[in-house]
């Protein structure tokens, strides 16, 4: 755990529903983190507290019904647009959590489901600027992307620049993730290139920072506090909330339910 973020001190540890909650001391606050017991998973949790007006388990240990409302508003989207089940992805492009979930959960969900035409996938922004500093930076240089190649571009530059980050984490598009990547602006337009793309003027006049603030805020306004954070909606429209870089095996449980409901 300290060894994501300098600076960062355990405050206490607890068992709540199934899960650690470690509780973490930075910058003189107390910053709750979940941690599967097999230690491979942790994240921002949302809803635990089945008492809470917003959400209740339903049977599933990290399954939990909200009646937030969250839209897809007008952001990429991969997938098939008729496809029963929507996820709606909260998530940070410098976050090492999102990058652990795109790394070991994403891509089987995309040969799954997605691919599959079972569920379609909409990535929103939530950019936690006070941890990564390049993080409102990534999120415009993929805007700018996907103005000059649509969705699939979108998501083209989506996976690079997870893999680019996991190479100057690990040495290896493939490798673990250990700690929060640094990189420059010059880095996400050289990355853009490689694909095909020029965002220098994009990037530079800044025209899509209120596109992600605006999704930053709808998140917040949903419930999310941490990334990644998934709103897994259903053919009824029953919307399951699910934060952290869990497993497939997560996702399968929610999904499956809700396209044998």
């Amino acid at each position: 755990m300290t060894g994501l973020y300098p600076g960062i001190t355990i405050d206490s540890v607890k068992e709540v529903s199934g899960i650690y909650q470690v509780n973490v001391v930075y910058q003189g606050q107390v910053i709750p983190l979940y941690v599967t017991k097999d230690g491979k998973y942790a994240g921002q949790l949302n809803h635990l507290d089945s008492n809470s007006s917003n959400s209740g388990t339903t049977g599933t240990e990290n399954n939990y019904a909200t009646t937030a409302e969250v839209s897809a508003d007008d952001d990429a989207v991969l997938g098939k647009a008729d496809a029963p089940v929507t996820i709606i992805e909260f998530s940070d492009y410098q976050c090492p959590f999102c990058r652990k979930f795109w790394g070991e959960t994403f891509l089987q969900l995309k040969k799954t489901y997605i691919d599959t035409g079972k569920v379609k996938l909409v990535y929103r922004d939530f950019p936690l600027t006070s941890l990564h500093p390049m993080a409102q930076a990534s999120a415009e240089a993929a805007e700018c992307v996907r103005e000059k190649g649509g969705d699939s571009a979108y998501y083209n530059y989506h996976d690079k620049l997870f893999r680019e980050q996991n190479i100057l984490d690990s040495g290896s598009a493939t490798g673990a993730v250990t700690k929060t990547a640094t990189y420059t602006e010059d880095d996400l337009k050289k990355w853009a290139k490689a694909i095909g793309y020029d965002i220098t003027s994009c990037l530079d006049s800044g025209k899509y920072a209120d596109e992600v603030q605006k999704d930053a805020s709808d998140g917040a306004a949903a419930g999310v506090s941490g990334t990644p954070g998934f709103f897994i909606i259903g053919p009824s429209g029953e919307t399951n909330f699910l934060a952290g870089a869990y497993p497939f095996s997560e996702f399968e449980k929610i999904i499956e339910g809700e396209l044998s409901g």
